[in-house]
């Protein structure tokens, strides 16, 4: 039964084309494979990249807002009317964050989707 399976194979040459397949079908496992690397690759130097400036501009924000906080104080007579009025700086913004978040969340995300339909192109 198998010498005629492979005699049929042979006389309407599909071997050939079953190898080729087969072929075929592992070349595009393997290129899949080094594309879901170098996507993962981008991805983890992406966030690296991201944490750091997330750092940076953390440590920038802390230490103006330091500054800030002393250059003011050297205008009052007390020494922590700087540190209130940054502070009531902060609070201001998160309270302008806190009632327009949803219509600021709307609107990041359109940029993104934005960003991502660009990207698909």
């Amino acid at each position: 039964m198998e010498n005629l399976k492979d005699t049929i194979f042979k006389f309407l040459r599909i071997d050939g084309l079953m190898g080729s397949l087969t072929g075929y079908v592992e070349a595009q496992i393997q290129l899949f494979k080094l594309e879901i690397r170098e996507d993962i690759a981008k991805a983890i130097s992406k966030a690296i990249v991201f944490f750091a400036l997330l750092l940076f501009g953390f440590l920038f924000l802390l230490f103006l807002s330091l500054g800030l906080a002393h250059y003011i104080n050297s205008f009052f007579e007390v020494e922590y009317a700087g540190y209130w009025i940054v502070a009531g700086i902060y609070g201001v913004a998160f309270l302008i964050f806190l009632l327009f978040r949803k219509s600021i969340d709307r609107n990041f995300e359109r940029h993104f989707l934005e960003i991502i339909k660009r990207k698909e192109k």
